[in-house]
C-alpha cells in the first residue's frame, strides 16, 4: 500500500504532524483495509455523511468499542477551498486519520486515478492498492460496521485481529452506555459463580 504514497507526504490528524518516510507510510499502512475519503467540510452532502462515517470508523477502531483496533486506516483527500476549512473540518474527525497536505497536487492524481467525480466518496482498497469498492459511501448508510467484514475478507489481511464488542446487526440502536452495562453483567456473572461454588462447598462439608 505504501507505493501508492511513495514519494508522498500525509498529515497525521495530531498537530500538523506529518508522516512522510516510506518507513513510516509503510508502519501506517501496511496489512490494512484502506479507505480514501473525498470530500469537503462545506459540502452539505459532505456534512450529512462525515458524522456517520466518523463514528463507523470509531466503532471499528476506537478501544471504548473493540477489545482491538480493526485493520483499517482512512485517508482524507480534501476538496475544501482553503487549508482552515480543511483544518476545521479534521478537528471534528478522529486522530488516527491521515490526510493529503492542502493544495498538493497529489489529490488530483488520486481522482484521476479512482474515477472519482463526486463528493462524498469512500474508495475502499486491498493492501496491495486494488480496488475492493469504487465508492462505499451507499454501503456504509446501508450495512454499518459489518461491511468491514467483507472487506477484510477481499483483502485477505494476514492478522485477522478484528474483533467487535457489539453485535454488528443492531449497533446502531446500542446505547453509547453499552460496554458499562456490559463490564457489569461480566462482574455479575462472576460473583453468581462464586456464590454457587460457595454453596457447594458448604453442602460437600455438612
Amino acid at each position: 500500500m505504501a507505493a501508492l504514497f511513495t514519494g508522498k507526504v500525509l498529515m497525521a490528524n495530531r498537530e500538523r504532524d506529518e508522516v512522510e518516510t516510506e518507513r513510516e507510510l509503510g508502519r501506517a499502512l501496511e496489512n490494512k483495509v484502506l479507505l480514501l475519503y473525498f470530500a469537503s467540510g462545506q459540502c452539505p452532502r459532505c456534512r450529512q455523511f462525515s458524522p456517520l462515517l466518523k463514528d463507523f470508523f470509531l466503532r471499528l477502531t476506537d478501544e471504548f468499542y473493540v477489545e482491538r483496533a480493526s485493520q483499517l486506516v482512512l485517508v482524507y483527500v480534501s476538496r475544501d477551498e482553503t487549508e482552515e476549512q480543511q483544518s476545521a473540518f479534521l478537528r471534528t474527525m478522529p486522530k488516527r486519520w491521515l490526510a493529503v497536505p492542502f493544495g498538493d497536487a497529489f489529490k488530483r492524481e488520486l481522482e484521476l486515478r479512482f474515477a472519482v467525480s463526486e463528493v462524498p466518496a469512500v474508495v475502499v482498497l486491498k493492501p496491495n492498492g486494488d480496488v475492493i469498492v469504487g465508492n462505499a459511501v451507499e454501503e456504509i448508510r446501508r450495512v454499518g460496521p459489518a461491511c468491514f467484514r467483507n472487506w477484510q475478507e477481499a483483502a485477505e489481511l494476514v492478522d485477522r485481529n478484528f474483533l467487535l464488542a457489539e453485535d454488528f446487526d443492531d449497533w446502531t440502536r446500542r446505547s453509547i452506555t453499552e460496554p458499562i452495562r456490559r463490564l457489569k453483567y461480566k462482574l455479575d456473572k462472576k460473583r453468581e459463580a462464586k456464590k454457587k461454588e460457595r454453596k457447594a462447598e458448604g453442602e460437600e462439608s455438612s
